[in-house]
């Protein structure tokens, strides 16, 4: 047991809770808040968000001990609160609800965009509404009553109250230092005139702690028809690679090997942009490298960390192998992705992918526009499914 200290609307809450308790059953069970709804336990329905220091957060996949000291608002919390009136009574004009499970999460969301995109069009809301599932309404009438809300108030300059610029889980709190221990990281050496920014600062040895210990390590190895030293010297300009990858793109432009990007990803409902940086270690004498990675999609709130090693072998004079290990860890909505059966496979057909575009691209010919689009994981994952069937079925046919 461990005790807890958090700001439940505007309330002191002090317990003694369980290291395992997550954040939407303390609420509902200890609090009696039961205004937050719990769907499908994994962060994907959208059914349980709540606001913690001000951001959205998926509450069924929050520990409450992770929450000690933050900031929580639930539904109750906003009974006063003027803009969701306009949304309550928006929502009544356009019929926006039917069974009414999702409704609760549905207008914190809600409320969340007026705030933070007074100038949202429509496409913008129906895309940062993509984490939250509603089984009734198609949704029609919720996009009418924001859109209702937002001509009302205008241009507005409202935001929320703690805009987020770490990594990592809502409302977690960093260790303390004493808890940290002494751990010394090489890093690339950098330019002083790099801007600095709080991204950047996050690729420290302390966030890489939990994929150390939790996070998937996969291995993949492919081929291309190209010498040693092209593919090695390909491998050296960022803006190159991320053309070659599935929904990826930087940002920023790459100095001092380091750079800003995004990947996009979608699955299911949930469409995705990971923001976040990276940063390279190149070792010429061996042809292999690392890659860090961070970042953070706002729209759903998960968090993704991972680290790329990579070695490029020259198979002879004209053909190279490249060998890849990852190791990431993903949390928040998109977690569920991290812990399927499948993802070997996702991660086989992403690599082979990869290796179609980076043999387009050393031959001199564009990569298609189709091929560095948003990473929809599902189809990856239907189609890795789909291949494991064929080889099954070869197997029990002979063929």
């Amino acid at each position: 047991m461990r005790k807890i200290s958090i700001e439940i609307n505007g309330a002191i809450a002090t317990a003694e809770v369980e290291a395992r308790t997550q954040l939407a059953d303390f609420l509902r069970g200890e609090r009696f808040l039961t205004g937050t709804h719990i769907g499908c336990e994994h962060g994907v329905c959208g059914a349980c968000t709540v606001l913690i220091d001000g951001c959205l957060a998926r509450s069924c996949i929050t520990f409450a001990v992770a929450c000690d000291g933050a900031k929580v608002t639930t539904i109750e919390g906003l009974r006063d609160d003027p803009i969701m009136a306009n949304l309550r009574a928006a929502f009544s004009a356009h019929h926006a609800l039917q069974c009414g499970y999702c409704t609760p999460a549905m207008l914190i969301a809600c409320r969340d965009i007026v705030m933070r995109l007074p100038d949202a069009d429509e496409p913008r809301v129906r895309l940062e509404l993509s984490g939250n599932l509603c089984r009734c309404t198609g949704y029609v009438g919720i996009v009418a009553a924001v859109k209702e809300v937002l001509e009302k108030r205008g241009m507005s300059d409202a935001r929320p109250a703690n805009p987020r610029t770490e990594l990592g889980p809502v409302g977690a709190r960093a260790p303390a230092a004493s808890q940290l221990g002494q751990r010394t990281v090489r890093r690339p050496v950098t330019d002083g005139n790099i801007p600095r920014s709080a991204i950047r600062d996050t690729l420290g040895a302390e966030q890489w702690r939990a994929v150390d210990t939790r996070g998937v390590e996969l291995a993949q190895t492919f081929r291309v028809p190209f010498p040693r030293e092209r593919v090695w010297e390909f491998f050296a300009d960022l803006e190159q690679v991320a053309r070659c990858m599935p929904g990826a793109r930087l940002t920023t432009p790459p100095l001092n090997g380091r750079a800003e990007g995004e990947v996009g990803v979608k699955l299911g409902p949930i469409v995705g942009a990971f923001a976040g940086a990276l940063e390279v270690e190149r070792d010429d004498r061996r042809f292999g490298g690392v890659v860090r990675c961070a970042g953070r999609d706002a729209r759903s709130g998960s968090n993704a960390h991972a680290v790329i090693s990579y070695h490029v072998h020259a198979l002879g004079e004209a053909t190279s192998r490249v060998d890849v290990s990852v190791k990431f860890l993903l949390t928040g909505a998109l977690a569920q992705f991290g812990r399927s059966g499948l993802v070997r496979d996702v991660v086989s057909h992403l690599t082979a992918m990869f290796a179609v575009n980076l043999e387009t691209s050393l031959s001199g010919k564009p990569i298609p526009k189709d091929a560095s689009a948003v990473l929809d994981a599902a189809s990856l994952a239907r189609a890795a499914l789909w291949s494991r069937i064929r080889a099954l079925f070869s197997k029990l046919t002979g063929n």
